[in-house]
């Protein structure tokens, strides 16, 4: 059959309407896809962040094919699935898994509204955000009520063959249809947003500075201040500090000491300045075993660019750019590495490669040019300071 006329069946009703700004959009749900919790009770919560993500990326893409009750469908079901997400994770221990296993199996389980209504009625996190931030779910519940209009189509306005018919189409703006599907859809990313901080407050906590040079390496990326104006409010977020859930975070996180911007650098982003060599240890008691080895090596020439640990898989780089052009790397080199005879000033492409143990454990160190007998003289005192060093803290 001829595909003309295929395709005019197919497409006969749909009126394809571009979201210009949706690779923004797409960039700004990076907030959400890398609020991954920590949590390890909770770790299941992160499967439904990624999957309410993917809810709101679909929706963009099914609205621009002309596909809108499924492009509203797909929020709702964003709004969905973010729920499931916190009634999973903020019921009691012993109900929790009764509940997981229910929706595993596809066996009976709460609406939206029953979950909604459970979490408000009972001690949850949940409740307490719900009363601190009633007036934001107010917004959200009515959203979801203007997004129902649609998926059961209510009015002939959500009927393909009313709305895109020859005479509506000549008469009609697409305009205001399309910033009513992004008001819903901002409201939708923010409403996961938010029911991601009922599983821990860290994507609101790491914005605040003070906190952020109080806490480690985390998985959890915090929220811009840019996501949580236009997608949440700030005034909403000012309440959501409110809680206990945030305010316990807070008080205890506080009390620590803070990294100064060069120390946190290491820590959170395995970059160290050799610059600030010096101010970097006067903290090292906030620093790891790796990263404590990782800033000594670094600070023993300025050829060195890059160190390698945990079998090459872990890398710190430094602000001395390498020579080396390519970023792969193999298990395979590093093994080589390691067993080979001369340890030090191994060729590695453009740079060199020199290993040495510390603590039982290999370091690879890339530096972009060999090596001299006087700094692998320090390299030997350093591998002796680290090891002092260390030892003196655990002691």
């Amino acid at each position: 059959m001829d595909d003309t006329f295929t395709n005019f069946r197919e497409k006969q009703n749909l009126v394809p309407i571009k979201i210009e700004n949706k690779e923004k959009y797409y960039f700004d749900l990076l907030n959400i896809e890398y609020s991954w919790t920590g949590r390890l009770d909770a770790q299941l919560a992160n499967t439904f962040i990624l999957e309410s993500n993917q809810l709101l990326i679909n929706s963009i893409v099914l609205f621009e094919q002309g596909y809108f009750d499924c492009s509203f469908y797909s929020l709702r079901q964003s709004l969905e699935v973010s729920t499931t997400m916190t009634y999973l994770i903020d019921n009691e221990d012993d109900k929790r898994e009764i509940e997981l296993q229910k929706w595993k199996s596809q066996g009976q389980f709460p609406m939206y509204g029953q979950m909604i209504k459970f979490l408000k009625e009972n001690e949850t996190v949940f409740s307490d955000l719900k009363v601190k931030m009633s007036k934001y779910f107010d917004e959200i519940e009515l959203v979801k009520k203007k997004l129902n209009k649609y998926i059961h189509k209510q009015g002939f306005n959500t009927f393909y063959v009313s709305k895109n018919h020859p005479i509506n189409k000549l008469n009609s703006d697409n305009t205001k249809f399309k910033e009513e599907f992004e008001y819903f859809l901002q409201k939708c990313i923010g409403a996961v947003a938010v029911f991601r901080l009922t599983i821990d407050p860290f994507p609101i906590l790491l914005s605040d500075e003070e906190i952020y040079l109080r806490t480690g390496d985390l998985m959890t990326k915090g929220y811009s201040n840019e996501f949580v104006e236009k997608y949440i409010g700030n005034e909403h977020i000012e309440n959501y500090k409110s809680t206990q859930l945030f305010k316990l975070h807070y008080d205890y996180i506080i009390q620590d000491e803070a990294k100064k911007y060069y120390t946190s650098d290491v820590v959170k982003n395995q970059y160290i300045d050799k610059t600030k060599i010096q101010e970097i240890l006067t903290q090292k008691h906030l620093l790891s075993q790796h990263d404590i080895i990782a800033v000594l090596l670094a600070s023993i020439s300025e050829k060195i660019a890059k160190i390698y640990c945990i079998g090459g898989i872990h890398m710190y780089f430094t602000n001395i750019n390498s020579k080396r052009k390519s970023w792969s790397w193999s298990s395979e080199d590093f093994n080589k590495f390691k067993e080979s005879e001369n340890k030090f000033n191994q060729k590695y492409d453009e740079a060199y490669i020199s290993y040495i143990e510390i603590l039982s454990e290999g370091y690879y160190i890339e530096h972009n040019e060999i090596l001299t007998e006087n700094e692998l003289a320090d390299l030997e005192n350093k591998k002796h300071y680290a090891q002092h060093c260390i030892g003196k803290m655990r002691g």
